[in-house]
């Protein structure tokens, strides 16, 4: 499961930042606080079996950013031990949100997967439309995000704007690109994790062709059909096998968790 975790983060990355033309500039947040933990496991599957390999762990606190309130969101990606001998992970991720506009301000990504490592820091000037990282300086559309703090920006998104079908676009900044991309509404309905059973809502990304991924819409992603708006589940086909990605555990959020409707 090559790059295993890093593909979660970017999986996730589905809730993205959304063009100004498209009216979702300026959203406030009520979606999450400081304090908030979220934690989920990683499942591989080969010939019909999942195997646990690793988890993801998403931790919000409060932080002065050069004088600017910030949400300092950390998503930390690891392998179990026992799996490390196939394929060893060891990623962080961080991402400085302004409080206010709920912009990015500063992200940083620190991978180890196997063989590959690699470090970035890039600054975003929402004023002048530029993200500068440790590689150059580089335009940028209005409200732009990067794979974290998307997640957070969309989970304000109001979902009963849309009907099943419908295409949100957005723009995310990653790996010194901008990436123009959307995701395909298609509704509510529940779904069962290895956590329980929630009342949903489930949309699909379309991605970007890579080593990984072979592109389209085959990824499917529901998350909480609350306040809240975590991702629940993700399933998605890679070059060999397919992953699965579950929430095992939660601390601290927002709303209380009235999409669960039972614990497994």
């Amino acid at each position: 499961m090559k790059k295993g975790l890093l593909i979660i983060l970017a999986l996730l990355s589905c809730f993205q930042s959304f063009s100004q033309n498209s009216g979702f500039c300026g959203l406030e947040n009520d979606a999450f606080k400081s304090g908030e933990s979220i934690t989920y496991k990683v499942y591989y599957n080969v010939s019909f079996a999942y195997i646990g390999a690793g988890e993801v762990t998403f931790t919000t606190t409060l932080a002065d950013l050069d004088g600017r309130p910030a949400y300092h969101v950390v998503g930390e990606g690891h392998t179990y031990h026992s799996y490390d001998w196939i394929f060893k992970v060891r990623d962080r991720y961080e991402t400085f949100i302004d409080s206010g506009s709920l912009l990015p301000l500063k992200f940083i990504r620190d991978v180890n997967e196997g063989d590959y490592h690699k470090y970035n820091v890039v600054t975003f000037d929402h004023e002048r439309n530029t993200a500068t990282s440790l590689q150059g300086t580089y335009h940028v559309p209005s409200c732009i995000q990067d794979v974290l703090s998307a997640i957070y920006y969309a989970r304000n998104i109001d979902f009963d704007k849309y009907k099943p079908d419908d295409k949100i676009y957005f723009s995310m900044f990653l790996d010194n690109e901008v990436y123009h991309i959307y995701i395909r509404y298609l509704g509510r309905e529940n779904v069962t994790t290895r956590y329980g059973t929630f009342r949903a809502i489930k949309f699909r990304p379309l991605l970007i062709k890579g080593t990984i991924f072979s592109g389209g819409e085959k990824m499917t992603v529901w998350v909480s059909d609350d306040g809240n708006k975590i991702p629940l589940r993700i399933n998605t086909p890679i070059t060999v096998g397919s992953i699965k990605v579950d929430l095992t555990g939660y601390k601290n959020l927002r709303h209380p968790f009235t999409s669960l409707i039972s614990r497994n």
